[in-house]
């Protein structure tokens, strides 16, 4: 029987969608749906998103909210491991929370060929070079996990959710 953590990362990378919340810089919420690629040695969650829409904890315009906001660049977000269905099917999957950045220049073009490798049909809008070189309105981000919440109604029955923190942060 596979322990939290190997459930807590099967149902991340069954998942699809992740919402990600946040703040904007006047105090009011935010929150996106987004494609995301996740890495676990450290516990990172990748995405691609409109660099207008979103500031991360160290400047980076992502969304209103960074480390002069008063987010500061700090985020919470759940993804789903098995969609439910319209009768109210058993939630699997988890919650986060942690700080949200550009992901640094240097390491873009890999880190976009990974998203890549997840989203084949994001090539037609993603090029990793011109990503990196900043020629484009999107800026690839990550969310360096903190703590996770595993939630399993199947599994868990009598206690629904599990907090851990992260077992590897950057």
């Amino acid at each position: 029987m596979p322990g939290d953590r190997e459930l807590l990362e099967e149902y991340v990378r069954a998942g699809r969608l992740m919402q990600l919340a946040s703040v904007r810089a006047d105090g009011s919420p935010m929150v996106g749906n987004l494609w995301y690629d996740p890495c676990f040695d450290p516990d990172l969650l990748r995405f691609v998103a409109r660099h207008d829409h979103w500031r991360g904890g160290d400047g980076h315009q992502v969304g209103g909210h960074g480390a002069q906001g008063p987010g500061g660049g700090r985020v919470g977000g759940s993804i789903i491991a098995v969609p439910p269905d319209v009768r109210a099917g058993t939630v699997r999957g988890v919650t986060f929370t942690g700080t949200v950045r550009a992901v640094p220049q240097a390491a873009v073009p890999a880190a976009a060929r990974a998203f890549l490798e997840r989203w084949p049909g994001a090539e037609v809008a993603i090029d990793p070079d011109r990503l990196a070189r900043h020629e484009t309105p999107s800026r690839l981000y990550e969310v360096a996990v903190t703590e996770w919440v595993l939630f399993d109604e199947r599994r868990f029955p009598n206690e629904s959710q599990h907090v851990r923190a992260a077992a590897r942060t950057a």
